[in-house]
């Protein structure tokens, strides 16, 4: 499968995208920004550095699940 981007042929027309639908696509892109989903994901992207989630100081991926099976292995 090619995923490369087309070559432009200098024969074709290019054509304009319709005034009111560019309006209205960047009216949903900025909505979708300012959404509190967006602000939280914001947040969270920068609460860490990369290094940390790779190297918890508790040495587990997932504590909660980490403990869960420690005191499985207890039982």
């Amino acid at each position: 499968m090619d995923l490369s981007f087309a070559r432009l042929d200098r024969d074709v027309a290019v054509t304009a995208m319709p005034t009111e639908l560019a309006v209205l696509l960047v009216g949903v892109a900025a909505r979708q920004a300012a959404s509190p989903t967006a602000c939280v994901q914001t947040r969270l992207a920068l609460a860490a550095p990369a290094d940390a989630l790779l190297a918890p100081a508790h040495g587990a991926f997932h504590r909660a699940a980490a403990l869960a099976l420690t005191r499985w292995q207890e039982e």
